[in-house]
């Protein structure tokens, strides 16, 4: 069975020692924002704050923030799992075609399994109407000194698209400016973006605090085009999403999230958002985004407020990045079938650099899998692609950097272009504008300037490592 919701999320932790409860008063300015940072640097379990300064609401944190937590969360025994059951629906007879084929199939897919969201008419996440609505009862962080004020860092944001009527649900950041209003923190290539561009006035919005985690995790994930992040959520949970209407903007929102802010967003008013410690592990500059203004506010009884910490890496969201790594890995063998592997480095904050393995047959094979990359979906911001050979374990950054450092011979496998980067990142002399690099660490063929024979790599034989693993015991070695 799913999850329910965060709060039985939190007792199945509690029950399986991944919890730990703090009980003494906490600050939510940088206090708790610095006991997450160590805590999920050591490995450590899920956080409740029970007693934080200024609010009557305990804070959840570190809910993703081992490899252990996301399996519990997502109630898998391996990573691989989510996407094993992925490829067995890509591959079901009847869903022949190319990718977008595959993709419009899915929801069919999902309707058998039962995974559609459920509408229901009354809601735990309704229980208590806010009036007048105030953001000043929740316990919002401060997560580093130089931050431009406390932000909402795990909200899950509802909009429509005004053409289509369609959901999206993204995780944007939220700085609070005062009771009433907040920061949205809307990249041009987002989709809440594109439905305010769309809108061309003023743009209904509703953001869930507090799920259960799949639904979280779902808010997080970089979805082809048309895929419900709520269908999604229903996939990875095995059962559907319980959706209600909120009570004051035209958006449906899930019936057991813990808190919900309703409002709008107007096109053109814009306010000065940040800095905020980020993801990259450095402050990102303030900048102009959108305003978010609060019509309306519900609750369930006995609320937890929901939060992250991101920073200098690994933080929680590492182990989403790899969740997502796995996952979206069939998607892209449908396009590329010779990619073995993928690994997107903790180090990189998952749109700097990633390795991936090929089976190679051709020349320039590598530089098509680099340009391919390039052209799908949020892959476009990734400042530097490693190709290797499909005997290199991607996960190994050791083998990876003998074979980059071995088989690159600069100027013939070195690929620079031009394009979009992350809004984000800061290397780039141009916001959203950049270079990036491409790294061919394959063996090389004649017909890619290569006219010697490649040599062999020394490895001992099979028969003979064998052999030792009998013996090893007799050689009085641990």
């Amino acid at each position: 069975m799913a999850h329910e919701d965060l709060q039985a999320y939190l007792l199945y932790l509690e029950q399986k020692g991944l919890l730990h409860r703090i009980k003494v008063e906490v600050d939510p300015i940088l206090e708790i924002a610095a006991i997450a940072d160590r805590v999920v640097k050591r490995g450590g379990p899920a956080l409740l704050f029970e007693r934080v300064k200024g609010s009557s609401l305990p804070v959840a944190a570190n809910l993703f923030g081992s490899e252990e937590l996301v399996k519990a969360a997502l109630e898998i025994a391996d990573l691989e799992e989510p996407a094993g059951r992925l490829r067995a629906l890509i591959d079901l007879p009847g869903t022949g075609g190319g990718l977008m084929e595959k993709i419009k199939y899915l929801p069919r897919l999902a309707e058998l399994g039962r995974f559609l969201p459920r509408r229901v008419k009354s809601a735990p996440c309704q229980e208590i109407r806010v009036d007048p609505p105030s953001l000043a009862e929740l316990p919002v962080l401060q997560l580093w000194p130089e931050d431009g004020g406390r932000f909402i860092t795990l909200p899950l944001v509802f909009t429509r698209d005004p053409v289509t009527g369609r959901r999206n649900v993204g995780m944007y950041r939220m700085q609070v400016f005062d009771e009433r209003t907040t920061g949205m923190h809307w990249h041009r290539h987002k989709d809440g973006a594109e439905h305010l561009r769309k809108s061309g006035g003023r743009l209904e919005v509703a953001v869930a605090l507090g799920a259960d985690p799949a639904v979280i995790y779902a808010a997080t994930a970089p979805l082809p085009p048309g895929i419900d992040e709520m269908l999604f959520a229903g996939f990875l949970r095995r059962q559907p999403v319980e959706m209600v209407p909120a009570l004051t903007v035209d958006i449906e929102v899930p019936a057991r999230a813990e808190i919900i802010l309703e409002g709008y967003v107007e096109a053109g008013e814009e306010r000065l958002e940040g800095p905020f410690g980020d993801h990259t592990g450095y402050y990102s500059p303030a900048d102009y985004y959108p305003v978010f203004h609060l019509t309306c506010m519900t609750m369930r009884r006995r609320a937890v407020y929901p939060a992250t910490v991101v920073g200098p890496p690994p933080m929680e969201d590492a182990y989403l990045g790899k969740v997502t790594e796995r996952l979206f890995l069939p998607l892209i063998q449908l396009q590329l079938p010779e990619v073995v592997d993928i690994n997107f480095p903790v180090e990189g904050v998952f749109h700097n650099c990633v390795i991936v393995s090929i089976r190679k047959t051709y020349p320039g094979q590598a530089r098509r899998v680099m340009h391919a990359l390039w052209g799908m979906g949020q892959m476009m911001f990734t400042r530097l692609i490693i190709v290797v050979d499909d005997d290199v374990d991607v996960h190994d950054l050791s083998a990876v950097r003998w074979r980059v450092l071995g088989n690159i011979e600069p100027r013939r496998d070195t690929v620079i272009v031009d394009g979009p980067v992350d809004a984000l990142d800061h290397a780039s002399a141009y916001t959203g504008y950049g270079s990036k690099m491409g790294l061919d660490a394959t063996r090389k063929m004649p017909e890619e300037g290569y006219p010697r024979p490649w040599p062999r790599e020394a490895r001992m034989s099979r028969e003979i490592l064998e052999l030792i693993d009998r013996k090893w015991h007799e050689y009085g070695l641990p």
